[in-house]
């Protein structure tokens, strides 16, 4: 799809179930195009905000383009929780086995 300036009207939706696991989808049609298979794991969505996002514009951990490119190609883009740096994991997993 070449290196088109494209914009749309995207409203992101947030995970119950996991921080950081966000759904951007396409304001008008909603969840409509989004797999159920898909919904079931991220939990009823929440939504979190709606902006005319452009393929020019910054977001803090995806790309503006490949967002807009994969809502048109499939309905909807999935952003990842960032992945934990590894000091962070290991005081979570030091947690996690104080806790049991």
């Amino acid at each position: 799809m070449g290196r088109q300036h494209l914009k749309r009207l995207v409203e992101i939706f947030r995970s119950p179930r996991e921080d950081g696991l966000y759904l951007y989808v396409d304001r008008q049609e909603g969840l409509s195009r989004v797999p159920e298979a898909l919904l079931a794991r991220f939990g009823k969505p929440e939504s979190a905000m709606v902006l005319l996002l452009e393929s020019t514009r910054k977001l803090a951990r995806a790309n503006a383009s490949t967002v807009l490119e994969s809502i048109q190609e499939q309905g909807f883009y999935l952003q990842m929780p960032p992945l934990p740096d590894s000091e962070m994991f290991a005081v979570r997993v030091n947690n996690q086995k104080l806790e049991k």
